[in-house]
């Protein structure tokens, strides 16, 4: 097998464990704050607060994934 044509399998599997990847960190993530502001209202403002910086995060590493998807196909 040619590297093109790996490269070509590789990079739809790749973006789409990185999207499996992000939705379950992201669905764990929220879980656990939306559990903590139900335990503690009172520290509702700080766990939202990091839990919108932690989902940004993660979002991030998918969207770095998608950009390189691009990146490398153009090498395909």
């Amino acid at each position: 097998m040619e590297a093109a044509t790996a490269l070509g399998f590789a990079l739809p599997i790749g973006l789409g464990l990185a999207a499996l990847g992000s939705g379950l960190g992201l669905g764990r993530a929220i879980s656990a704050a939306m559990e903590a502001m139900g335990r503690q209202p009172e520290a509702a403002d700080k766990i939202q607060v990091a839990m919108i910086i932690g989902a940004a995060f993660i979002e991030a590493l998918t969207i770095y994934a998608f950009v390189s998807v691009f990146v490398l196909s153009a090498k395909i």
